[in-house]
């Protein structure tokens, strides 16, 4: 919903996740379970708090879920129970059906009653005795059956039943689409479309390290000789302390990429299409093709199949050739006249069947490789065809039609979602769709950028023309006629987009019915950002200004209001903050507004009521926006803030605002808390006044108040409205006037304990993370009861609290800025500080809160949120391993990239920062590439289509080659010099000097690098050349390649580049292979999946495994349900559902499940991505656990590579990933292999966790059992001493750890002792001496993987039988407790402690 990715739910108020490597993954979300325990029904209003929690935003207000419930249907979703019923009934009945294809056997298929019969021709045309058919019906008892009928609908389909498979008559369409699927077959194994980045292929290395199926290998090998086979070393670069980094390795090559070939040229013939009088004989086309015995044939594509006929290339002769070969499948066609396709496309076939299908299947979003070696491009019918006719009819069943996209997009939205089957269809619609317009958005921006696509208003200037494809609108990120000249010009309209992109997220995440956002993407290629939008229908025939109904096109100017949409929004504007508030008009009139200025509201053709231009959806960032006369508060001042920014745009992120409300909260909980102990006190003393004058004001009934009160009772459990009689509600500030003082000050001197980390205390038995209760009880005694008290109050509806407590409320109200006075309330109007809007006078109150609150919102991001991260960081529950990941960091946090700079300095400025100097690393690797970015972004715009390969490898050299005058390469004359002369006008937007690329020198680009660094970060760096920063940075230079290539979508060769040569450049212009699109869209949610997934998480930490393992099933079932089969989510599901198999002794399962884990992960997120690396850690471990050593090596091998590629040796995730390697070559008894990396492994560890941390210790120990193996007992004396020490003063004396260390010391001695004695005998009496033997031990395998399970942070609970049958006992009794708990009261799961939860990676 905010991040870029969108893994991460959008409020996660105390994202503290247990990995930030694996950001996306469960990390993030088992830290919010941490936070929130299901509690059934705790808000009044009916439907269970499970669904609230959906979107996370458990604390406050029921999200889009709920809102978009209240229609009525909310008891539908009563609780889990409800839900696991649903979903049982409709997993739990497939059944089986025989069919039979002409020529084969009848075999059985296991199918659902959900499914479409068309699902079943898919299954078909994949299956190796079928695919070549793609043109048949299938028939029950001679019945066709039809395609888009489910299977539960068609009469006399049972258990059993025979289904024929049917040949039908060709049509031109059917023909075409029979022969891209023989290509398709043909090219299966073949990576060039993952490399080139289209249809949704992506490259996946696994299988090259586990030598195929992880399944099977485990079963083929002998155990016995195991041991013996392995070849243990790992090459040179993967060694600790070796300082090359080769890129080849990256993508192995694979033996089965270079296809056995089955024919020499498949391709249209010339001769197409047939003429008139061939038609009428059944002719569709004609196809030409060489076969691999050199023979040219060619083919006639009829009504009744392939055949043969006599044309050649120069005549035409359209008879069936004798003979003539007539067969139904164009396979069938070729394997009689070619012997070779015979058998290489059997072989070819069964190899296609044999990989993994998550090698295979496309992915949701298209991943682009920033690597790729030399393919030879071959000649390809089908892929000619398609860049020709742009394949635009094609893939949408109804061919010589363009998708009505915004059609689809809007009804997808108003599919009925009253109970789970409905939701899963709307949210599969919905994804589905969204990921077809995204790839759509996509080819068409490429389009225009590339020239090929005729703008709708061709005679303006290139800069100012705008695009119509395939029915999606195009327009550049430049700023047209001055729109944006107030906020910032170029940069603001290039800030506009993604801001409008995050604005459609929000809006898209609550889901309101009957509210409309257009379908957004933005594109960045070759330097232009180009934004892709649905089309609101009618709006080209109409002039703008009169189609706006709602908002203003002139930044406040002209304001309109509209009463329909202010019901609209109203909705809206609790889950996102958003207040209603007024504006003045150009005629002075007040117009009343529930979203900022921009935001446009147009009633389309279709009678549905859209909104546009999002792009100040979230209030402005005030440290980011400099205004005359307006002060900061001190802690974003002593930061140097405000600063001045590149455009007027910034503004803060949803998460942010999240995160600052849930700490407003506490506050609000604290200050009722405090007063209340005071009036307590005061009990003896009569207090009155206050409350006097109260009484004595008048009873204003105010305006806001009233009109809120509704939404408010039926949104939120905490803004439950205390005065529902409208008499007692007064806007009185007397009564508050000695608050006021604190108003100001309240949110900068409160020691907020650790900021945001527990923002967790919401009411009504949700869990307090335990850090801030206990804090708060030491802190002020008597707290507890009062915060009961306070709870009690905020919670009952007010009719009968008495005048005291509602001051109480009130003063609390006001002290947090809430915009209620009667409940805790926190909104924000986006329009304060925005240039042209002006609010009316009766109003200036307000406004000055508004300002205050933005004050505080971006002084809480300096003082809190940036702290926190540093914070997590020191304590390694954020580990950031790459820019992607770090920036993912910053997000959930809710702080914006353009806060590196601060960031970095705060880094700088921390005691501890030693321990953070791989955070540092990264921030400043991802700081210097983006400078780089913003700076190639402007370089590539003045540069030809020509010129573009010598362009790019010029700015790379500039930015990485040692070599320090790098000249470019023009091209060559002959082509430039003619065209020259003519007027180039309206080629390529931008347009520009066409040289001006080529006198960049390394020199210049590194100084502007660093001014950049200063005017956008304020940061300065001191660089001079590539040379100084990797030097003073300790950077790496592949790392830098990987970073600015994966930002700008640049594809380079792969090979060994000499970066530090003096002599000669690092790049030509070969090396250059592609420029690819970065794309931005919106991510749908799969909401009942997630939600089952967190609940099955919240049940892992309960310790009820088993019941946690269903539900997380049973997530897996609805994700595949609503995203097909690959997905980020569905990733994180399978990784969940490996640990738990294996903890639960299960390995071949978790093995099978890590292994479709690690092919996502590399399928979905990239083959080097931090995650996937990950990924391949828990796949070693499970493969050890397996007993295939050897492939666990690998697979460590393969993760400690792409872990020096993307971040280098020193980062605290190497000690991990040697301390594996270390064990499983200790297994294999390669001690001094073995030693190199469990010594490096302490070396980081004790840098990163500081010497005294018990990872230390466990480090000494390891390292001392490798050293007991060789028989070295004086060094492994040594290190287990060191252990020892750091047990014994963290631990104490008495705990199990230092005693079994010290046990250990003991057994170390005496083995030490033995050895000195025999050596002694040795010498005294020389070769006759009768030696003691020694025990030289062997590690067991199961040592072996004792201690991997707890590097791996696995911990079994060694049981006993009885231990188990007991614990079997109480499991049931407490289960049978919860069902008969859950009829009487509803909140009986005790609140989590983050604490003592199974440790879920």
């Amino acid at each position: 919903m905010v991040s870029k990715t969108d893994d991460i739910p959008p409020s996660v108020p105390n994202c503290k996740p247990v990995d930030l490597a694996d950001e996306a993954g469960d990390g993030a979300q088992d830290s919010k379970e941490g936070s929130k325990t299901h509690l059934k029904d705790s808000c009044g209003c009916g439907h269970s708090a499970d669904t609230a929690m959906v979107n996370g935003d458990g604390a406050h207000g029921h999200t889009d879920e709920a809102e978009s419930k209240q229609d009525g249907s909310a008891e539908v979703d009563g609780g889990e129970e409800s839900n696991e019923q649903e979903v049982i009934v409709i997993q739990d009945t497939g059944f089986t059906v025989k069919i039979q294809a002409p020529g084969t056997e009848p075999f059985d298929l296991q199918v659902s009653p959900q499914e479409m019969v068309q699902e079943i021709h898919q299954v078909l045309m994949d299956r190796e005795d079928t695919c070549h058919r793609t043109c048949f019906s299938l028939q029950l008892d001679g019945n066709v059956l039809d395609n888009f009928a489910e299977l539960k609908s068609i009469e006399g389909l049972q258990e059993g039943s025979l289904l024929k498979v049917v040949e039908e008559p060709y049509t031109v369409r059917e023909a075409r689409i029979h022969v891209r699927h023989i290509r398709d077959l043909l090219k299966s194994l073949d990576p060039s479309d993952a490399y080139n980045g289209v249809d949704c292929n992506s490259l996946s290395f696994l299988s090259i390290f586990t030598d195929g199926d992880l399944g099977d290998s485990g079963k083929r090998k002998k155990k016995g000789n195991e041991l013996e086979q392995i070849d243990c070393t790992p090459p040179e670069h993967i060694l600790p302390g070796s300082k090359d980094r080769p890129l080849v390795p990256l993508q192995p090559q694979n033996k089965d990429w270079k296809p056995m070939q089955c024919l020499k040229v498949l391709t249209m013939s010339g001769w197409n299409p047939p003429p008139g009088n061939r038609k009428m004989h059944g002719d569709l086309m004609y196809l030409y093709i060489v076969t691999v015995e050199e023979r040219h044939v060619s083919i006639t594509a009829s009504t009744r199949g392939f055949y043969l006929n006599q044309s050649t290339t120069y005549t035409f002769n359209p008879k069936p050739a004798n003979p003539s070969f007539l067969s139904h499948s164009l396979v069938e066609l070729l394997s009689q006249i070619s012997p070779a396709f015979k058998k290489n496309f059997t072989a070819l076939q069964k190899k296609r069947v044999q990989r993994h299908p998550f090698e295979r299947i496309a992915t949701p979003f298209q991943v682009y490789s920033w690597t790729a070696p030399q393919v030879d491009h071959a000649m390809d019918c089908v892929r000619a065809e398609d860049a020709y006719t742009s394949r635009l009819g094609y893939e949408e069943h109804i061919p010589g039609q363009t998708r009505d996209w915004n059609e689809e997009l809007q009804t997808t939205r108003e599919l009925p979602r009253k109970n789970l089957p409905e939701r899963l269809l709307r949210e599969r619609a919905i994804f589905k769709v969204h990921s077809d317009f995204a790839a759509a958005a996509t080819r068409g921006a490429m389009a225009v950028i590339d020239g090929n696509v005729m703008a709708i208003n061709p005679g303006e200037e290139t800069r100012m023309q705008m695009f119509i494809w395939n029915n999606i609108f195009f327009s550049l990120g430049f700023d047209v006629r001055d729109h944006y000249r107030e906020l910032g010009g170029d940069a603001a309209a290039h800030a506009a987009p993604t801001n409008d992109l995050n604005g459609v997220r929000a809006y898209g995440a609550v889901d309101v019915e009957g509210l409309y956002t257009l379908g957004t993407v933005v594109v960045d290629y070759r330097g232009y950002r180009v934004t892709a939008q649905s089309i609101i229908p009618g709006i080209l025939e109409r002039e703008q200004e009169q189609s706006v109904i709602y908002g203003s096109i002139d930044f406040g100017k002209t304001v309109v209001s509209h009463s329909k949409y202010l019901e609209l929004l109203e909705k809206t504007s609790r889950p996102l903050k958003v207040q209603r508030h007024n504006v003045l008009n150009e005629k002075n009139d007040s117009v009343e507004l529930c979203s900022s200025v921009e935001c446009k509201g147009i009633i389309g053709n279709d009678g549905r009521h859209y909104i546009l231009d999002l792009l100040r959806t979230f209030p402005p960032d005030m440290n980011f926006l400099p205004v005359d006369g307006e002060v900061l508060p001190p802690e974003s001042q002593r930061q140097g803030f405000p600063r001045q920014h590149r455009h007027r745009l910034a503004c803060l992120r949803q998460e942010l605002i999240e995160a600052f409300v849930e700490h407003r909260y506490l506050l609000f909980m604290k200050m009722a808390a405090l007063q209340l102990m005071q009036q307590k006190a005061n009990k003896d003393t009569k207090t009155e006044t206050p409350a006097i004058t109260e009484t004595a004001e008048t009873p204003t009934e105010s305006k806001p108040d009233a009109t809120q009160t509704p939404t408010a009772s039926s949104d939120s459990p905490s803004a439950t409205d205390i005065s529902t009689d409208s008499t007692s509600t007064t806007d009185n500030d007397t009564s508050a006037a000695p608050q006021t003082a604190m108003d100001g000050e309240e949110n900068s001197s409160k020691p907020t304990t650790n900021g945001p980390l527990e923002l967790t205390a919401t009411q009504n038995g949700e869990c307090k993370s335990p850090l801030e209760g206990k804090e708060l009880e030491e802190s002020i005694p008597g707290l507890a009861q009062a915060k009961e008290l306070a709870e009690t109050l905020v919670a009952e509806d007010g009719s009968c609290i008495d005048p005291k407590s509602r001051e109480v409320v009130l003063n609390a109200c006001k002290a947090v800025g809430s915009i209620s006075n009667t409940s805790f309330d926190i909104r924000f109007n986006p329009d304060i500080f925005s240039p042209g809007v002006r609010f009316p006078d009766d109003s200036t109150d307000d406004v000055q809160k508004q300002k205050q609150l933005l004050k505080d919102a971006a002084a809480f991001l300096v003082s809190c949120q940036i702290p926190s991260l540093v914070k997590d960081c020191l304590d390694h529950s954020a580990v950031p391993m790459d820019g992607a990941t770090l920036t993912e960091a910053l997000h959930q946090r809710g702080i914006n990239v353009r806060y590196l700079g601060t960031v970095l300095e705060f880094v700088d400025k921390t005691p501890a920062k030693a321990q953070l100097e791989h955070f540092y690393r990264i921030g400043i690797s991802e700081l210097i590439t983006r400078c780089a970015k913003h700076i190639f972004k402007t370089y590539l715009q003045g540069v030809e289509l020509s010129a573009l390969s010598a362009a790019v490898s010029h700015f790379l050299n500039c930015f990485l080659s040692s070599f320090p005058d790098a000249v470019a390469h023009l091209p060559p004359d002959e082509l430039v010099s003619r065209r020259k002369s003519r007027k180039r006008r309206n080629r390529v937007p931008g347009g520009g000097d066409n040289t001006a690329w080529a006198s960049l020198t390394p020199s210049e680009l590194w100084k502007n690098i660093a001014s950049e660094a200063q005017s956008y970060y304020h940061f300065t760096l001191q660089c001079e050349s590539v040379d100084q920063v990797v030097e003073k940075y300790g950077l790496q230079k592949t790392t830098l390649l990987r970073e600015i290539s994966v930002k700008t979508g640049i594809q380079i060769l792969i090979k060994e580049y000499n970066f530090d040569s003096r002599h000669k450049p690092a790049f030509t212009e070969e090396d250059i292979l592609n420029i690819f699109p970065v794309v931005k869209h919106v991510n749908p949610k799969a909401s009942d999946a997630f939600h089952f997934f967190q609940s099955g998480q919240a049940k892992v930490q309960q310790g009820f495994l088993k019941e946690g393992c269903e539900l997380i099933n049973e997530a897996l079932n609805l994700f595949n349900n609503v995203y097909g089969a690959m997905h980020v989510e569905i990733c994180a599901c399978l990784r969940l559902l490996a640990r738990l198999n294996y903890i639960m002794g299960d390995h071949p399962e978790a093995l099978s499940n890590q292994q479709k884990a690690v092919l996502m992960s590399e399928r979905v997120l990239g083959i080097e991505h931090p995650n996937t690396i990950q990924e391949y850690m828990h796949l070693a471990l499970y493969c050890f656990a397996n007993g295939q050593l050897s492939t666990a090596l690998k697979l460590l091998y393969r993760a400690r590579y792409l872990l020096l590629l993307v971040c280098s040796e020193d980062h605290p995730e190497m000690a991990l990933l040697d301390s594996n390697i270390g064990l499983v070559l200790h297994g294999v008894m390669e001690y001094d292999l073995s030693l190199r990396f469990l010594e490096y492994a302490l070396t980081v560890n004790t840098k990163y966790h500081g010497p005294r941390s018990l990872k230390v210790a466990l480090s000494h120990h390891l390292v001392a059992r490798v050293y007991e193996s060789k028989a070295e007992f004086r060094s492994a004396l040594q290190h287990e001493k060191e252990g020892y020490t750091i047990y014994k003063n963290q631990m104490g004396e008495a705990h199990e750890k230092t005693k079994e260390s010290s046990e250990y010391l003991k057994y170390l001695t005496q083995q030490a002792v033995a050895l000195q004695r025999t050596m002694n005998e040795i010498y005294k009496n020389g070769s006759n001496a009768s030696i003691m033997p020694l025990k030289f031990t062997a590690p067991s395998m199961a040592s072996v993987l004792e201690q991997l399970n707890i590097i791996n942070g696995i911990i079994f609970i060694p049981l006993s039988q009885k231990d188990l049958e007991n614990l079997k006992a109480e499991v049931q009794r407490r289960q049978q407790l919860q069902e008969l708990g859950k009829s009487e009261e509803p909140i009986e799961d005790s609140p989590l402690e983050l604490e003592d939860k199974i440790p879920i990676d």
